[in-house]
């Protein structure tokens, strides 16, 4: 179930938005303030967020940039303002879509599940956990938008891992998937990669994944969905 962060200081219009969003099968939250938006953001992961402009403290422009800093996370921006001006500074600042207010609830659920197809189909090669984001084509694997630097097998243990997220692997698989059918060293070259990567990725919020080990199983990179 794809999450939803509504961002928007009229509790009637978030109740409204949260209420359609549910009917959908959305999982949602609100956020009535650009501050707690930004806490929310990290502590939620969400697969969307619908912005207003208009905010107490921060606006919903200064929110948005703070966004695009750390993730690429769709925004659709929302706002009573029909000056086209407005739209071009949304779309020109990292956001996604643009829906004027007063809106019609279907609409909105249109434009949300268009946005999140779009963004799923052209980032299948970009697995995004969280403040982790890997590259499976580039090869590439940045925390908190910092490339982090790997040996080339560790590199390709954590490309297999990504691609099958909480799924468990023996050592022997791991072997035969990474290190190829042919290896014919110790097995105990994954655990020293696994603990590698681990040192690597040190950074990374427990409450968004981690490497995880199951006693007596094996391994799997255990993410939040």
């Amino acid at each position: 179930m794809s999450k939803i962060l509504i961002v928007e200081d009229e509790l009637a219009i978030s109740k409204v938005l949260q209420a359609y969003l549910k009917k959908a099968n959305f999982e949602t939250d609100i956020a009535l303030d650009g501050e707690t938006a930004l806490e929310k953001f990290d502590q939620m992961n969400p697969a969307l967020v619908l912005l207003d402009v208009m905010l107490p403290g921060r606006d919903g422009w200064h929110v948005l940039k703070e966004i695009r800093k750390k993730s690429d996370c769709p925004v659709i921006m929302l706002t009573a303002l029909s000056d086209v001006n407005y739209r071009l500074d949304g779309l020109n600042n990292g956001a996604d879509d643009y829906i004027a207010k007063p809106f019609i609830g279907d609409e909105v659920i249109a434009r949300v599940r268009a946005v999140l197809r779009r963004y799923e189909k052209g980032d299948q090669h970009i697995k995004q956990f969280g403040q982790l984001q890997i590259d499976l084509e580039a090869h590439r694997v940045s925390l908190f938008q910092r490339e982090i630097e790997l040996t080339p097998r560790d590199l390709a243990l954590l490309l297999f891992l990504s691609e099958n997220p909480n799924k468990t692997f023996t050592r022997e698989q791991l072997i035969e998937h990474v290190w190829g059918w042919d290896y014919d060293g110790s097995d105990r070259a994954v655990d020293l990669s696994i603990k590698r990567l681990r040192k690597a990725l040190g950074d990374w919020p427990v409450t968004e994944g981690e490497i995880k080990t199951l006693r007596g199983v094996g391994y799997q990179l255990s993410v939040q969905k």
